[in-house]
């Protein structure tokens, strides 16, 4: 999700993804503080599962899988597998003729971010698809024709600094053994994460279960003949890998998130959504001993403060109202 400006009735820009929650069930002002809190636990169990994802990705249960292959590979499995756990939850299915540009955005940031991460650091993919809101903020102010405030220049320029950083260490060759296409298409994957949240504000008043349903099994249908053309067929162990890598790591977090979003306001769950992008660096240091560089770090950081900047505004600005 989501990967994606404050959040919508659909989606929150960020990492989250879109609301599955019925309008009749978001939070209001009088829930209970346990639901609250019990609300609160889901959307952290969501995190946690997203996290997980450079697990799946970096693990060397692939490694036999060619690496120009892989990203693409796993996008497939990853997508058909989670748009299967998905499906029974779909209840108001619509055709709109926007569920095209999204769902050809949706498997466009997919290929991006895992050939991404097969290609350079964890950190370096997650960070740079977190860029996301940057590109829906200046989208929402150009064609959009929504007016900036002041108070938005702040996140957008430390967003546009840690990309800007980032992207220009790695560009000048100082890391050894990563890849600056990985870097390129880590960017593509936050650009297009913008087109699928552009795409659920549109469709904000269809069936959310149905559109993310959608995103990932017409995903799978669309990657279904590269799988066919490319003679590489998982073992059992690997099949129970992409399977847990759709279910565990995407399926489940989303029906989770939508379960938060009952007793948790959309901010307030973009805002601990971040926890995701923190963690998923470390989970791969801690697994596979994959280092961030320190720019990443710092670029990260600065991509977090934007991020952090413009939640908590929003939750002030909810408040205050």
């Amino acid at each position: 999700m989501a990967e994606a400006g404050s959040p919508a009735p659909a989606t929150m820009e960020g990492r989250g993804p879109p609301n599955l929650a019925p309008a009749s069930a978001m939070p209001t002002a009088e829930s209970p503080p346990q639901r609250r809190l019990a609300g609160r636990a889901h959307v952290l169990a969501a995190a946690l599962l997203w996290s997980s994802s450079g697990l799946f990705v970096k693990s060397h249960l692939f490694d036999d899988w060619p690496l120009d292959q892989r990203g693409v590979l796993l996008a497939f499995w990853r997508a058909l597998f989670a748009g299967l756990v998905l499906l029974p939850w779909v209840r108001r299915p619509r055709w709109n003729w926007r569920i095209v540009p999204m769902v050809l955005s949706f498997t466009g940031m997919n290929i991006c971010f895992l050939k991404s991460m097969t290609l350079t650091t964890a950190a370096n993919a997650i960070w740079l698809q977190c860029t996301a809101p940057l590109w829906v903020f200046l989208w929402a102010c150009t064609l959009g024709k929504e007016r900036a405030k002041l108070a938005d220049a702040i996140p957008l320029c430390c967003g546009l600094l840690g990309t800007g950083l980032i992207l220009a260490m790695e560009f000048a060759g100082a890391t050894a053994g990563t890849s600056t296409a990985g870097v390129v298409l880590g960017l593509a994957a936050g650009i297009l994460y913008a087109g699928v949240v552009i795409g659920l504000r549109r469709l904000r008043g269809e069936d959310a279960a149905f559109l993310v349903a959608a995103n990932h099994l017409v995903a799978a249908a669309l990657l279904s003949p590269y799988y066919a053309a490319s003679a590489v067929h998982p073992s059992l162990g690997q099949l129970a890998a992409v399977a847990a890598f759709g279910v565990v790591q995407m399926g489940v977090p989303y029906l989770l998130f939508a379960r938060g979003l009952h007793h948790v306001p959309g901010h307030e769950a973009a805002l601990l959504a971040l926890t995701e992008p923190v963690l998923m660096p470390l989970w791969v240091w801690l697994a596979w001993g994959e280092r961030p560089a320190w720019w990443t770090l710092a670029g990260g950081g600065l991509i977090l403060a934007g991020l952090i900047a413009r939640y908590a505004r929003r939750e002030r600005e909810a408040n205050a109202a």
